[in-house]
This record gives structure tokens, C-alpha cells and sequence, in this order.
């Protein structure tokens, strides 16, 4: 056959009892094709001969067909090339996926849930324009060859693939191995891969702890200013936000006893090291205030550590996971925090049996992850390559964050308001109401600098806040965003 074709005999319903002509059905045919939008114009048609085998029609049938199509101006014929829909159709209306006619808006079929989070109109960056974003490593310094270098190793040894194939929904046992002895040991976690589940990104980490422990109509008590994409997961499943003040010690933990008296909540999320947006960790004195309460009113807490590795003053507190928390914390990190966003990698720490009954719950939607990837990750971890970039990257990202804290100081410290972070790859910065962040932003577009306009982080419109990233920019690219932000205020 010339071309690829559609399947027109299922298409195309020809009644060989009816009164009307053949080739008139088949004309007919592909003309609602054509108004439905499924043939668009300059689409090649079969051949004579390919169409009447499909249709299972006489060819002379179709030639007719393409001929009175010629003459109504619905298809052209080119010599020696075939039949082609027409350019200018003699009348069209197709039908748009799913849009209200004449309205310009998306019709309301009421069969699927709304998903509506506030963010930016989309703008497209060129190849070589600056992009800010909200708290990312620098995925030129991530060992991402050594990765595929182990993958291709991995994915030419076949006779391996059956075995991996046959891994837990958990995810890579190799890498479950692996993340519980790092975790054992940089974050006091007391626990052994039987605990441990891999997920494609710390945000489905999330909707699996969630989905365990959600119900239409619970209550989860977050931050004020929070992570909106948590937020926003556990609205769509029906619950109800309880909304705690965050200041420079983290949430107010005062706040969760007073809630937990009246009615202990169904679930609590806390991001205590590198609180998003904000970047403030938990102090020690409310860590212990909390474990505390959770021992007492016994609620399942979802611990967001997501950047834990990235403290640059001292040593980090350590997650309340590490501590007696009775089975009720379910821990989350990010490998990709480590690596690349692009790399999408985390994990959930929890009990054996919620681990067990999560990882069903997973299969559900993901049967399995990149098995090949994540035994790539473990090899890393296991040959001591991931610790070595944790301690350079560790190293160069303080350096930068100073840097990059000292530049924003001196160029727009005068309109400005923010801490320098005490770990993170984002200072969240505030400025005077007169310097809207969409209309800073609009102006950095103009100089080819892409940033944020903030709208994702407008609970309310008292804030005019923003995370901006430093661990992916160069000294360099600092000066660049600074000499065009420096700009905006003149």
C-alpha cells in the first residue's frame, strides 16, 4: 500500500441494500470524514486499488467515488501522485476535541474532576535564554554518564533482565538495599529494604502515602504557605485543609496541639528541613513538641524531606522519622534533588506492612518503575559515586548560596526581603507591593530571563513572595540575573 492508511472499512459503513448508490456511500462516507476533522486537507487518500481491497468494493467504485469528490471540490487528483483531500474545502466545520462550540471554552462534561492550579501563562524560551527557577541542581555537575553507562552495561545483559523483571512494585531491590543503608546512616533511620519503596518522583510518594491514608471528608492539617502540589493532591481526594501559621522555626506547633485537642486530624503533612516555600526548618524544641503530640493523639505524618542532604550550617536536625514515632511517620526524599528534576526518583520509608499494602496500591497505576534506571542508581550509591557528588555538590552550592544571597543584598536588598537559608537550593524572597513579582517578571522575559511570576505562591494577596533557585546558576549566570533584576527597579 502507498500510503499509511486509515482503517476506512471500519470507518466507512456501506449498505449494500440500500437504495442508494455504492460509490455515492462511499462518497458520502469520506466526506464526514473530512467535516470531522479526521482527514485534514492535503491528506493523501488510498489508491483505487488499496481502498476497493479495504472496503472490499469493486475498484471502479472507488474511481467513481474520487471523481464526483473531485468535482465537488473536496478532493484534488495530481497526476501520477494520487488523490489528495483539498486545500480549500467547500465547506467545513469540524469538531474540536472536546470544545464548546462558539464559546471558545472547554465544555463541562461533569464525567472527570476539575484540576485547577493557579500558575503562569506559558512563555517559550529560546535555546540559549536564562531560566530561574524555584530551587534545582545543577544538572551539569550530576554523574547522570555514569548512570548510562550503567544502563547500557545493564540492558546488553539479558540474561539479568528476567530476574529484575520479576523485582517487588516496591521497587529495585538492589536499590532498596542500598537507599536503607545511606538513609541508616546519614539520617538515623532504623530500618532495612522490607521498609523502603521507589517511586518515580517524591510528588508520587506523596499520592501513594495519601491515598493510604485519605478518605473524601479527612482533615490534613498543613502550612499556611505550603507546597501547593501537596495541597492541591489532597483537595482533589476530597480532604479538607487545616491551615497552620509557618514563621522562621517552622510551623507553629502550639497550633497542632490546640487542633489535635479540639479533633485530632487524619493526617498531617510537614516539610521540617528547607520548608517549600518558605525554606525555614523545624526547630529542635518543636520537633520534640511533636513527637510528642503525635505519640499522644496517634495521626499518620507525612515528613516531605525532600532536600534533606543540602544544610550548609552544622549538622541537620534530624527527621522526625529518626526519633519514636510509634509507625505513624511515613518518610519521603527525592533522588532527583541529588541528580536532575528530569531524573525522576524517590522514595517512602514507612512500616513493613504499610510498605507492603503501598506498593499494591502503586501497582494499581505503575506496575513496575525503570527497574534498569533505579539498578543504575543502586550501582552509585554502591561504588560511593552519589556520596562523592553529595559532599562537591554540598560544598559548591553553599558557595553559591552565598554568592548568590550577597549579590541579591546589594543589587535589590532595597526592595527586598529575605533570610539567608540555612540549606536548600532556593531563597524565598519577598518585595515591596510597588514591584509585583508578574510585572518583574515580565520584564526579565524581555531580556531573555525566565522567572517564576509567582501566582503558585498567592494563597493570599498579602504575599508577593517568590523561591528563587541558586544551585543551578554560575557565578555568571548570577551576574547576568542580577544586572537585568537591578534593571527592573530603575
Amino acid at each position: 500500500m502507498g500510503v499509511q492508511a486509515l482503517p476506512y472499512g471500519s470507518l466507512i459503513e456501506i449498505d449494500r441494500h440500500s437504495d442508494v448508490p455504492v460509490f455515492k456511500q462511499l462518497a458520502k462516507g469520506i466526506v464526514l470524514l473530512i467535516k470531522d476533522g479526521k482527514l485534514k486537507p492535503g491528506y493523501q487518500l488510498p489508491a483505487s486499488r488499496d481502498m476497493a481491497s479495504m472496503m472490499e468494493i469493486n475498484r471502479t467504485t472507488v474511481v467513481s467515488a474520487y471523481e464526483d469528490l473531485q468535482v465537488e471540490g473536496w478532493l484534488e487528483g495530481i497526476a501520477r501522485k494520487g488523490n489528495f483531500v483539498a486545500k480549500q474545502l467547500p465547506e467545513i466545520h469540524p469538531k474540536s476535541f472536546g470544545a464548546a462550540q462558539g464559546s471558545g471554552l472547554q465544555e463541562d462534561h461533569g464525567f472527570y474532576k476539575q484540576v485547577a492550579i493557579r500558575s503562569a501563562a506559558k512563555r517559550v524560551l529560546g535555546a540559549h535564554q536564562l531560566m530561574i527557577n524555584d530551587g534545582y541542581p545543577d544538572v551539569r555537575l550530576a554523574p547522570l554518564d555514569a548512570i548510562y553507562d550503567r544502563y547500557r552495561f545493564l540492558s546488553k545483559r539479558v540474561h539479568l533482565h528476567s530476574r529484575l523483571l520479576n523485582d517487588s512494585a516496591a521497587g529495585s531491590v538492589s536499590l532498596r538495599n542500598e537507599l536503607a543503608l545511606f538513609l541508616s546512616k546519614t539520617r538515623a533511620l532504623d530500618i532495612g529494604p522490607q521498609h523502603v519503596m521507589v517511586t518515580h518522583g517524591a510528588q508520587l510518594a506523596i499520592f501513594v502515602a495519601a491515598s493510604m491514608t485519605l478518605r473524601p471528608g479527612s482533615t490534613v492539617i498543613v502550612g499556611d504557605l505550603n507546597y501547593v502540589l501537596a495541597d492541591k493532591l489532597f483537595e482533589q481526594m476530597g480532604a479538607k485543609l487545616v491551615k497552620v501559621k509557618v514563621d522562621e522555626n517552622g510551623m507553629d506547633v502550639d497550633e497542632i496541639a490546640r487542633i489535635c485537642k479540639k479533633s485530632p486530624p487524619d493526617l498531617l503533612y510537614i516539610i521540617p528541613h528547607h520548608h517549600h516555600p518558605t525554606t525555614v526548618t523545624l526547630s529542635k524544641e518543636r520537633r520534640l513538641q511533636l513527637l510528642e503530640i503525635i505519640r499522644q493523639y496517634r495521626f499518620p505524618v507525612i515528613e516531605d524531606d525532600y532536600d534533606y542532604d543540602y544544610h550548609y550550617e552544622n549538622a541537620p536536625i534530624l527527621p522526625l522519622a529518626s526519633a519514636d514515632h510509634r509507625g505513624y511517620v511515613i518518610y519521603i526524599g527525592s533522588v532527583s534533588k541529588t541528580l536532575a528534576p528530569s531524573t525522576r526518583l524517590g522514595y517512602l520509608i514507612a512500616g513493613d506492612d504499610f510498605i507492603y499494602q503501598a506498593s499494591m496500591f502503586k501497582r494499581l497505576v505503575e506496575i513496575r518503575g525503570d527497574v534498569l534506571f533505579e539498578e543504575s542508581v543502586a550501582h552509585l550509591f554502591k561504588t560511593g559515586e552519589m556520596q562523592r557528588h553529595l559532599r562537591k555538590s554540598v560544598k559548591l552550592y553553599k558557595e553559591r548560596r552565598d554568592t548568590f544571597c550577597e549579590l541579591l543584598h546589594s543589587c535589590v536588598g532595597d526592595i527586598s526581603h529575605f533570610s539567608l537559608p540555612k540549606g536548600g537550593m532556593a531563597v524565598w524572597t519577598t518585595f515591596a507591593p510597588e514591584y509585583s513579582i508578574p510585572d518583574l517578571a515580565g520584564r526579565l522575559a524581555k531580556n531573555g530571563i525566565y522567572m517564576n511570576e509567582g501566582s503558585i505562591y498567592q494563597y493570599n494577596d498579602n504575599v508577593n513572595g517568590i523561591r528563587v533557585g541558586f544551585a543551578s546558576l554560575n557565578p555568571d549566570e548570577m551576574q547576568q540575573f542580577f544586572k537585568a533584576l537591578k534593571a527592573c527597579k530603575e
